[in-house]
């Protein structure tokens, strides 16, 4: 076990802290209790994908949608199931007839101490608009299993990083059957 011998708050913004602890810096998200996110398959056998522009990178990414438990914008203690059908239906505009938790584990455990759950959305139906809230720019994409390596190779070359757990995602997508 390691001890802590000094932790110390490096700079407190509106959503992160930089926290030094024995000498090793990371950050830390203080407006929320995890992140959720969802794999989600329609009964066409397509996948829910979004795409928007990540600042930190400069770049436009390919994700499943995702986001923020018990964020600020929320006014109570909400699940992950109820964090992960708000946030399917915000950024995508479909709902979820049922969300199955698959695990959950660290984001970048070397420099964040965020903690995501991957869930798994079954029986989604298209019920509104989706595209993000505010200040979000969300492009939802819905590809078919069979069109997916050849689509993600396509948004590559096109300039969109891939978000890793997209991979991780589609593996359970495959293979759950719960």
């Amino acid at each position: 076990m390691v001890k802590i011998v000094s932790e110390k708050i490096l700079h407190e913004g509106r959503f992160i802290r930089l926290i030094e602890e024995n000498g090793w810096e990371y950050i830390q998200r203080h407006n929320c209790t995890g992140i959720v996110i969802i794999a989600a398959l329609t009964d066409d056998q397509e996948v829910i994908f979004v795409e928007q522009f990540r600042p930190p990178l400069k770049k436009r990414v390919i994700e499943f949608p995702a986001g923020l438990m018990n964020d600020e914008a929320v006014d109570k203690e909400e699940s992950i199931f109820e964090a992960a059908q708000r946030e399917l239906l915000e950024e995508t505009g479909y709902q979820a007839g049922r969300i199955v938790k698959l695990f959950a584990g660290p984001v970048s455990s070397g420099s964040s101490a965020d903690i995501a759950t991957l869930v798994r959305a079954f029986d989604v139906k298209k019920i509104a608009e989706g595209g993000g809230v505010e200040d979000e720019d969300i492009i939802v994409h819905t590809v078919s299993l069979s069109d997916i390596p050849q689509w993600l190779k396509t948004k590559e070359q096109e300039g969109c990083l891939i978000e890793p757990k997209v991979y991780t995602g589609l593996y359970f997508l495959t293979q759950s059957t719960a």
